[in-house]
């Protein structure tokens, strides 16, 4: 059964409901309607709710007022001990808000800019030629390569190998190139927030974990709450994280990095109502720290992200929401404020397919009830399967080498776009089932024949082209084989042709295959090579797409 936190009182319910235009109720109503909305809100976590699994806790608040604490499942399945209201999670990316509120504090205290170049408290960031601002590295737009999928392409894959700050420091002082000029576009980043980490301890002389304890933890209360410096320390009360394999088995799946910044964080869901609460009635920052983590950033061309500071800041059935989600190992977290409601909602997980986004909706739609605007689901229009198959390929985004695929289903008569399947709404524009994506197919040019434009109406749109069918013979796939090394990431990749396949190894025992998917480029371990040639035609090297590090450069010993 559900363990409930003691103490929790009927009048924070009725005090609730009351802040929703509900009528006043007597004592004996309201103790059946928080009943009936526990009983929902039991129903919502139903399938973590056993003895043999992983679990979840959830907090939601109102007025700054916890009103619901509960804990379901298992926070160690080997010794048997359930998760309680209080146990300690890793909150994986909900920590960047943290980070953020550090350095806001740095900035109200004089001894940093939000317009300082990171190189000034960071020398060991190579010169790009246009500086790279703090602000840059708050929202997103730096364009500076992401630490972990240069590990993994290094060899050194989180949850292989241990890493720390100074190790994300080396990487950062190889990198030759941006993904894209500082302010240009927005991509999600965690060396960035490493790097303010580390941007704190030398501003301010104190570790981030320290400056952190004495001006935000302490203050507010949150005494559960700390960073995790040190992976090998012994946490009480921390639950134990899982990954679920397609059998529907688990296998534990815990963190091993003392990286921080970029997560990192141990906290409870009360203490993360403690920390929403703070925006709502600002005990540390003042009104100054809520405004600047709540001001989304702005690209060079004057778009505006959704993207804040630590925080994304958009909307949920017409509703304002301030959120952001968090993923380390097994842990899987979602922390949501919507302010115009003073409703807080915080799920902490210790399993990889949770969900924490869903059920937190899912919690908000019953302490939201009447005020939410179901999304208009999209029209869908008739068009034939014949007309469909015109679609079905292989694209190619020009800006990243990024690839994506389009088919039908297995009926053959809806449209497939990266494994999902669209609705057409015409014969040539479809969106997603909930009308929040789009993607519009348009006559190419010269040697493009069929373009297509993707948007989330978030989001810069992003331009993909259709490629022609690239099936090379086993005896064309040699013109690719050879040794690769990357300056970048000091690594060398063996390429030879085995099996009528062409197969990628690198140290330490890393080995893959490549499988072709448009002219001269390969797919492998999720990611995309592009092989590049010389003015007579032969392989000089491969630039690799790796999702947030672009054209990553390999030379053809």
């Amino acid at each position: 059964m559900p363990i409930r936190r003691k103490g929790l009182a009927i009048g924070a319910l009725l005090a609730a409901m009351i802040s929703a235009g509900a009528p006043a109720v007597p004592q004996e109503r309201a103790a059946a309607a928080e009943l009936s909305v526990a009983a929902k809100v039991d129903r919502v976590f139903e399938r973590w709710s056993r003895s043999d699994t992983p679990g979840c806790a959830v907090g939601v608040a109102v007025n700054g007022q916890p009103v619901l604490i509960r804990a379901y499942g298992m926070a160690n399945l080997e010794y048997g001990l359930r998760i309680r209201p209080d146990t300690i999670f890793e909150s994986g990316s909900v920590a960047k808000q943290f980070t953020a509120a550090a350095i806001a504090l740095l900035v109200q205290d004089g001894k940093l800019s939000l317009d300082d170049p990171v190189r000034k408290h960071i020398p060991e960031l190579p010169d790009f030629g246009t500086p790279i601002l703090i602000r840059h590295f708050l929202n997103h737009t730096s364009g500076l390569r992401s630490q972990w999928p240069l590990l993994s392409l290094a060899g050194r894959p989180p949850g292989l190998a241990v890493h720390s700050n100074d190790e994300i420091l080396e990487l950062v002082g190889r990198m030759k190139e941006l993904n894209f000029k500082p302010g240009d576009e927005f991509l999600y980043n965690n060396t960035g927030y490493t790097l303010l980490g580390v941007v704190v301890q030398r501003v301010s002389g104190k570790s981030l974990a320290e400056f952190s304890r004495e001006r935000l933890f302490t203050p507010l209360g949150m005494t559960r709450t700390q960073w995790r410096d040190d992976f090998t320390k012994i946490v009480p009360d921390r639950a134990t994280a899982y990954r679920q394999e397609r059998d529907g088995t688990f296998r534990t799946y815990m963190p091993f990095t003392n990286v921080q910044g970029n997560g990192g964080l141990l906290t409870t869901v009360g203490d993360l109502l403690i920390w929403n609460g703070n925006f709502d009635a600002p005990r540390i920052g003042g009104q100054a720290l809520v405004e600047q983590l709540q001001t989304r950033g702005r690209l060079n061309d004057g778009f505006e992200n959704e993207y804040a500071q630590g925080l994304v800041v958009t909307s949920y059935k017409g509703l304002r929401e301030v959120s952001h989600g968090g993923s380390t190992a097994g842990y899987q977290t979602f922390l949501a404020r919507f302010p115009d409601e003073r409703l807080s909602i915080a799920v902490l997980s210790n399993v990889t397919s949770s969900g924490p986004a869903r059920l937190a909706h899912e919690v908000a739609d019953l302490f939201l009830a009447g005020k939410l605007k179901e999304p208009a689901k999209p029209a869908p229009a008739a068009v034939p399967a014949e007309a469909l198959r015109k679609f079905v390929g292989v694209y190619r985004e020009p800006l990243t080498d990024a690839a994506m695929r389009a088919g039908l289903d297995k009926e053959g008569k809806a449209l497939l776009i990266a494994g999902q399947a669209v609705v057409a709404v015409s014969e040539n524009t479809f969106v997603s089932a909930d009308g929040g994506r789009q993607a519009v197919f348009e006559a190419g040019s010269g040697s493009v024949l069929l373009r297509m434009r993707e948007s989330d109406g978030r989001s810069k749109p992003r331009l993909w082209e259709a490629m022609p069918p690239f099936a090379p013979k086993p005896e064309e796939l040699a013109a690719f084989a050879g040794t690769y090394y990357s300056d970048e990431i000091d690594t060398t990749y063996d390429l030879f042709v085995e099996g009528g396949a062409l197969k990628v190894r690198f140290r330490p025992a890393m080995r893959f295959t490549l499988a072709p998917i448009y002219e001269d480029a390969f797919e492998g371990d999720e990611n995309v090579l592009r092989f590049t040639r010389g003015p007579s035609g032969g392989v000089t090297g491969f630039l690799v797409y790796a999702g947030r590090v672009r054209h990553l450069r390999f030379t053809k010993r």
